[in-house]
């Protein structure tokens, strides 16, 4: 093992020492943390058979952990079909996994993006049964069932999607089911002997709000806007390369009050971007059956020209 080492791209003398070592005290503590110190140190190799050794103990958590640190060390060999099917298990077992852009490069942040946006999807409709479910039989569960469905079709990565039939039908249903399995408080019942005959009732202020504020995808506890009139029709004859985004807030009564370019294209491109998002009008978001303002990024998803 020290001669594989020597020969290999890191012959350091503290890396050499940590792989000697670490292998020992993972066949110890059988840790997660070893296998980590593995990786970092680039010993790919004895990283994945450490963590395979894993994969069978790890609770649902750490199970992502384990799947995002296979996939790593499987890109890094170049086993990319592996790596893909490490990543569709990291996202199965918690689907907002993304790997920090400390963690890894750029190319292995964008192949956790291809594999999310291909299989969040099917993630996204098994998780809507399983809402429904918990509704039909009145599980207290529901509302957070369909608020995580919700927060899954906002996630950033399907944004290119998200206004496509599949999901923006899965999110207009699961939005009226969330309004539904909301538990309405009801008013305590009171003796009417117990009160004066012409006293008033008491009503309590409404809490107050931060109308300023403007929520976006990373609250988990605000439905996101949906879409009542979004149209590219407008951008059809202007030439684009690729499509551009634009980042939007929607008030309180569904009108876009702000947008800005968020991915460029050409100065015509930008600006008509703008003018097209400005028309756009939405059903708000809703935060504890409170319309609040909400900021998106939009991806232009542009006609082709005949």
């Amino acid at each position: 093992m020290i001669r594989r080492l020597q020969s290999s791209r890191v012959a350091f003398i503290v890396a050499t020492g940590l792989l000697t070592v670490a292998p020992t005290a993972l066949a110890q503590n059988n840790s997660l943390g070893a296998a980590r110190e593995l990786y970092v140190a680039a010993a790919y190799e004895d990283a994945l058979a450490a963590l395979n050794g894993l994969r069978a103990s790890a609770g649902r958590e750490e199970k992502s952990v384990v799947e995002q640190y296979r996939a790593f060390c499987l890109l890094a060999l170049g086993r990319v079909t592996e790596a893909d099917s490490a990543i569709e298990e990291a996202v199965a077992a918690a689907p907002f996994t993304q790997p920090s852009e400390t963690d890894v490069s750029p190319r292995v942040r964008s192949t956790f993006r291809e594999v999310r946006r291909r299989v969040l999807p099917a993630i996204i409709e098994r998780q809507y049964t399983e809402a429904r479910a918990a509704f039909d039989r009145k599980d207290g569960s529901a509302a957070d069932r369909f608020t995580q469905v919700l927060k899954m079709i906002a996630d950033a990565d399907l944004q290119s999607i998200a206004n496509e039939p599949r999901l923006s039908q899965l999110r207009a249903v699961a939005t009226d089911f969330l309004v539904l399995s909301t538990p309405k408080a009801s008013p305590p019942l009171q003796s009417r002997a117990a009160q004066p005959p012409a006293a008033k009732p008491l009503i309590a202020p409404p809490a107050p709000r931060d109308t300023a504020h403007i929520y976006g995808v990373d609250d988990v506890e605000v439905v996101p806007p949906d879409a009542v009139r979004q149209s590219f029709a407008a951008m059809g004859d202007v030439f684009s390369p690729r499509p551009g985004a634009v980042e939007i807030v929607i008030d309180e009564t569904g009108a876009v009050i702000a947008a800005i370019t968020k991915v460029s294209v050409n100065a015509v491109y930008d600006r008509l971007a703008i003018a097209t998002a400005k028309t756009w009008r939405y059903r708000p978001a809703v935060r504890d059956r409170v319309a609040v303002k909400y900021r998106v990024v939009v991806v232009l998803q542009v006609p082709p020209r005949h």
